[in-house]
């Protein structure tokens, strides 16, 4: 038996749902679907996933920005945990500020006699030199803190999403050009991704592919970035190590074409054994 996760950075539910969103899940038919970027209600998700879809929204407080979701297939072999929803990054107790909102939302999934927590992550963007990357890392230190705290759990966990940090020159086309002059291409930043990895968890499509260029899972919308694969490799799925350990196969639900793209960013899916 196993699990297949698919995380999404879908720049706007609505767009996506014009652009082919409904046919893309259901051409590659993930069990769970963690989608970042969401920017709706509760309301609107509902409607525009269907009747099929069982989901968790967590909208940001700032209007039109973030908002990220947990769904599931209703009467499918996966079951979302209500009791086990988990709004924000930030300690129980403590409510998030708004620009915080609608970026950590985690559920724990039941497959039969199995658990798996998944976590929805869409991490700040910043820009250098603003207040934007005041704000990403003050968000990256309650990410951290909260990933800490998951490992200490020892429930089998996914964090799935937009980390927005590339870690390599292997996961960026043009490392050269962006390393250190550009927001995500960050040594402070990447220094996050390294804390991530040291405290034990495992860059499941890294395990999997080994050294190779990408795969990207992002490219600018300018220029001519999607047709020359000049990406990014942004959208992670890191898993706890005993979950990392199961993984499968992995796929990015790249489009053939420029104009048939869904989202800016490509579905990153992944099957665990269980």
């Amino acid at each position: 038996m196993s699990i297949e996760i698919s995380t999404f950075n879908v720049n706007g539910i609505r767009a996506a749902s014009r652009k082919g969103f409904a046919e893309l899940m259901a051409a590659t038919g993930p069990d769970v679907v963690a989608l970042q970027e969401v920017r709706a209600s509760d309301e609107i998700v509902d409607k525009l996933l269907g009747e099929q879809w069982e989901v968790v929204n967590f909208p940001c407080e700032v209007k039109g920005r973030a908002g990220v979701a947990l769904a599931v297939r209703k009467n499918g072999r996966v079951q979302i945990d209500r009791q086990s929803v988990r709004f924000g990054a930030q300690p129980q107790g403590v409510d998030a500020v708004a620009v915080d909102t609608g970026r950590w939302l985690e559920a724990d999934m039941r497959a039969g006699d199995e658990v798996v927590r998944v976590v929805s992550a869409y991490l700040h963007s910043g820009q250098v030199g603003t207040e934007k990357m005041d704000q990403k890392y003050a968000h990256l230190e309650l990410v951290t803190q909260r990933m800490q705290e998951l490992l200490d759990a020892d429930v089998p966990t996914v964090v799935c999403g937009d980390l927005n940090i590339v870690h390599t020159e292997r996961d960026i086309k043009n490392w050269k050009g962006n390393h250190n002059k550009s927001a995500g291409v960050l040594d402070e930043e990447i220094a996050y991704v390294d804390a991530w990895l040291n405290q034990g968890w495992r860059d499941v499509v890294r395990d999997l592919v080994g050294e190779e260029q990408g795969p990207y899972t992002w490219w600018s919308y300018r220029g001519k970035a999607f047709d020359n694969n000049a990406g990014w490799r942004i959208d992670y799925q890191l898993a706890s190590p005993s979950l990392g350990q199961r993984a499968q196969a992995w796929h990015v639900d790249s489009a053939d074409a420029y104009d048939a793209r869904v989202s800016d960013h490509a579905p990153l899916r992944i099957s665990y054994g269980l």
